[in-house]
């Protein structure tokens, strides 16, 4: 009887972290919900695909550069106020999206829901450490990285497929609605924890300074930018260069969220034992996918072996990435991981923007070649700089 009871507690134990989950799934579901839904955005309003990917570059620079200033602005916040807060802001800003009657109005509610996504995945990995079961933040953290994939493999091409169906506007307006029954459960679950004022600038200087790190941060937004050179214009560029049906498009999108997950399925069990392989294997991988998604185009079914290919990559690279920092900044995770998450997201929204000028002074074709070029030079860094700082071979 005791032991029935006892479980029934720890599944308790768990309801707010399984709360963030989802709050993390929703999150990441509407931060790229625009790539799934370029084309019919641009053609709604009258304007090109690579000016509607702005929405992509300016939600990025945005969170870029909000993610430590708005950390540092709410560091003594209690964590489930600001929670429910960020959460609160980003369901109006959605609610803005879904009434949009042009361009603008759609970029400053993705500018909303850009500010409610820095602060999120500032506070989000620490705060669900804390609220674990003792002994348990490694599961924790597993579960957040688990609610960003099945963003990926359901979010995304759910949500291009409703849109495509309903219209983009009912896609984000019912990322809005879900949002706000999450607010409800979390405002319910999730226990009063008062911040820990982690966040400081004082930390700065030494962060700096560390080979490791700065060799890290120089990689990311090298082979980020990149990755999303060509990642902001794959919908395009499947349906209009590889001849790839709509409802086709939406699966190889759904595959790529899924060979990530198997991707961070083989992280858990093989980094460890081999993290400079798992490195090589991330940035080189991304290099060669892009390098390669101009050859494939011609062949249907090599062009999605390539993406299954290149999700793997994306996978381990921001698995690998994430867990080196923690390595390397034990004293200052939190500080480091809001760096990393700043210039991440310049990575995006510059891969956005050069991907855009690609596509409009060239050719949608061309972004595998322009995003393989920036990515080639990641890897090289990455081989001859990064590895050895790490002290892998």
């Amino acid at each position: 009887m005791a032991s029935g009871t006892d479980s029934k507690r720890g599944h308790r134990n768990w309801l707010p972290v399984i709360c963030l989950t989802f709050s993390a799934f929703i999150f990441n579901t509407s931060e790229f919900i625009p790539i799934g839904l370029l084309s019919d955005i641009a053609s709604d309003f009258g304007i090109s695909e690579s000016g509607a990917g702005l929405l992509v570059t300016v939600y990025a620079w945005v969170v870029a550069l909000a993610s430590l200033p708005l950390m540092l602005v709410f560091a003594k916040t209690e964590n489930k106020k600001l929670l429910l807060s960020i959460t609160a802001l980003f369901i109006a800003s959605h609610l803005l999206s879904g009434i949009s009657k042009d361009f603008h109005m759609l970029m400053i509610s993705r500018i909303g829901v850009a500010c409610a996504h820095a602060i999120f995945w500032s506070m989000v990995t620490p705060f669900a450490v804390r609220i674990a079961p003792e002994g348990k933040g490694a599961t924790a953290l597993s579960l957040i990285v688990c609610g960003s994939s099945i963003a990926m493999i359901a979010g995304l091409p759910l949500g291009r497929a409703i849109g495509l169906c309903m219209g983009w506007r009912f896609t984000f307006l019912l990322i809005g609605a879900v949002a706000a029954v999450i607010l409800g459960v979390l405002a319910v679950a999730l226990p009063r924890t008062p911040s820990n004022g982690s966040v400081s600038l004082k930390k700065l200087p030494e962060l700096i300074k560390t080979p490791a790190l700065t060799g890290i941060y120089l990689v990311t937004v090298i082979a980020i930018t990149g990755h999303f050179t060509g990642y902001s214009y794959i919908e395009p560029f499947l349906g209009q260069v590889a001849g790839i049906s709509s409802a086709a498009i939406t699966l190889i999108l759904s595959a790529f969220g899924i060979v990530g997950l198997v991707g961070s399925i083989i992280f858990s069990k093989c980094y460890g034992k081999h993290p400079g392989r798992f490195i090589r294997f991330a940035t080189g991988g991304i290099c060669l996918s892009l390098l390669l998604l101009g050859a494939s185009a011609n062949w249907p079914v090599a062009v999605i072996i390539l993406c299954m290919f290149w999700g793997v990559a994306i996978s381990f690279y921001n698995l690998s990435f994430q867990a080196e920092i923690i390595r390397n900044a034990p004293q200052g995770t939190s500080v480091a991981m809001s760096i990393y998450s700043g210039i991440y997201n310049i990575g995006i929204g510059s891969g956005a923007l050069i991907g855009g000028y690609a596509c409009s002074g060239l050719s949608v074709a061309a972004i595998g070649y322009v995003g393989g070029a920036i990515a080639l030079l990641a890897a090289f860094i990455c081989f001859r700089k990064l590895i050895p700082a790490l002290h892998y071979r």
